[in-house]
């Protein structure tokens, strides 16, 4: 008896959501969150603030559970009657640092000499280890086992006179990927680290009483709830959305350092996590996993026998844009082609209840994915994936396909090899489980899955496939190795209980 897991995806560790001034303030980060529950699917929280007119001063609730957002908060009295209050935040969680433990459930809530704070984040720090061991030395007790408290005990312990500086100072000495968002009592916060690693967007919602505000990891979870897009959080800066933002529509904008360093985006949302009706880093998901396609086809082309069509297909859902692009290119270099929908995906994968016998892997495939066979069948297949981790899965789902006979298949990823584990929040194995570690071609990986041909997208065609704005750069460490942020040894994979 399992939870179905995609073994051979990478995982994103979280999305954060924070709503400003609407009277329905949880109601709005419930569905925000329902939107991004792709980037975590292991427990979920949300945090409100409200005004006690008993005891006369502004007070917190919040609901934490594991499972996905609609099992958490099941109870509709709990968003209506519970958590109270025109300010909220909220947060998906998969872990990366730290067990999956209640106690690790986001967002982390405090009551500390300036008032009331709670944070959501997402990313992973890089100087966890250190920065416990001070704080440990000097009398912290932790609480959690994740990454994220460490924000929670930098800025209590500051002493700077303003929560803003407080939070700011915190930033300072904290290393790693981080999008976070942070609700006090007078204000919704929204910060993204110096390389501005992970996404995070600002926008505006039209209420009967003016303007509220809201910010998420990305724009589809502003489309749910009507609101309008902005801007996306700057690398290296801190927003602070208040009664000022209110009066006047504007943020105060802070820098984290004086020197902004060239910004360092994860490229791995543009090709997997980032859902593609989402704008992040100011650009839509959509044209540029498009592009990726062309540019494979570009590389890669599949050349038709006689009077045949390529049939090219996707992986579903992530691959279904760029197997549209590189259908088109194939076509126009003279490779008749069309895109078909071969693989239909299950959206109700639940546990699975695995038979004595029963290959455990190709039997999770079989529960999520189902071949057309009559589009399959007698046909040259080209399968448009983002990326091949471990390879076992995609080798029990090419052994799927194989079932509905068709002639031949080619496989096509629209990233380069990943050979090097993620430090900044995706949970890549370790570097020797990696099946572009074990092989020295594509030839024998695609011996190796059992497909006819295989071919990686390059790091240049990649490269040429992202926008290219001033100051901004991307993040390839798991493909090349580079890491732009320094890494504390073993900081990702510390826990308590260790």
């Amino acid at each position: 008896m399992e939870n179905f897991k995609e073994i051979d995806k990478p995982k994103s560790n979280c999305a954060v959501v924070g709503v400003y001034n609407h009277p329905q303030a949880s109601i709005i980060t419930y569905y925000a969150l329902h939107a991004l529950q792709h980037r975590g699917q292991e427990a979920a929280g949300i945090t409100s603030i409200y005004y006690d007119e008993v005891k006369k001063k502004k007070k917190y609730a919040y609901t934490r559970g594991s499972g996905l957002v609609l099992d958490v908060f099941s109870d509709p009295d709990i968003l209506t009657n519970v958590l109270k209050g025109d300010c909220a935040i909220g947060h998906n969680r998969y872990s990366t640092t730290g067990s999956s433990t209640k106690a690790n459930i986001q967002p982390f809530n405090m009551i500390y000499h300036s008032g009331i704070l709670s944070i959501a984040h997402n990313g992973n720090l890089t100087n966890t280890l250190n920065l416990r061991k001070k704080l440990q030395e000097e009398g912290a007790i932790f609480q959690t086992t994740t990454d994220t408290e460490l924000f929670l005990h930098l800025i209590a312990r500051s002493k700077k006179k303003n929560q803003i500086e407080q939070i700011i100072e915190s930033l300072q000495q904290v290393h790693g990927a981080y999008s976070i968002a942070i609700l006090t009592e007078n204000a919704l916060i929204a910060a993204c680290d110096p390389w501005g690693v992970r996404p995070l967007n600002i926008g505006k919602i039209k209420t009967e009483n003016g303007w509220s505000y809201i910010v998420a990891s990305e724009t589809c979870a502003f489309d749910i709830v009507n609101a309008e897009y902005i801007r996306h959080v700057n690398h290296n800066e801190v927003v602070v959305i208040d009664q000022h933002t209110l009066e006047t529509g504007e943020f105060k904008s802070y820098k984290i350092f004086q020197e902004t360093p060239e910004a360092k985006h994860c490229i791995f949302e543009y090709i997997y996590f980032s859902r593609p009706d989402s704008k992040i880093f100011g650009h839509n998901v959509d044209k540029v996993r498009r592009k990726l396609g062309k540019n494979l086809a570009e590389e890669s082309p599949v050349i038709p026998e006689a009077d045949e069509k390529i049939c090219v297909i996707s992986v579903p859902d992530s691959g279904n844009t760029a197997a549209i692009g590189f259908a088109r290119v194939n076509e126009k270099l003279n490779n008749p082609s069309v895109f078909e929908i071969g693989l239909i995906r299950s959206h109700y994968v639940g546990r699975t209840f695995i038979a004595p016998g029963q290959n455990n892997r190709e039997f999770k495939v079989k529960v999520k994915f189902n071949p057309v066979r009559g589009v399959l069948e007698g046909r040259n297949v080209v399968i448009v994936d983002d990326s091949i981790v471990r390879g076992t899965t995609s080798k029990a789902l090419i052994k799927l396909i194989r079932e509905a006979n068709p002639k031949k298949i080619h496989f096509r990823i629209t990233s380069p090899p990943i050979k090097f584990p993620c430090h900044y929040g995706m949970d890549f194995p370790s570097k020797e489980e990696l099946i572009a570690n074990y092989y020295d071609s594509e030839e024998d990986i695609a011996k190796a899955i059992g497909v006819d041909s295989l071919h990686y997208l390059s790091i240049e065609k990649l490269l040429d496939s992202v926008p290219k704005d001033p100051g901004i750069g991307y993040c390839t460490a798991c493909f090349t190795g580079i890491y732009p942020i320094e890494i504390e040894e073993n900081s990702d994979k510390y826990s308590i209980e260790e």
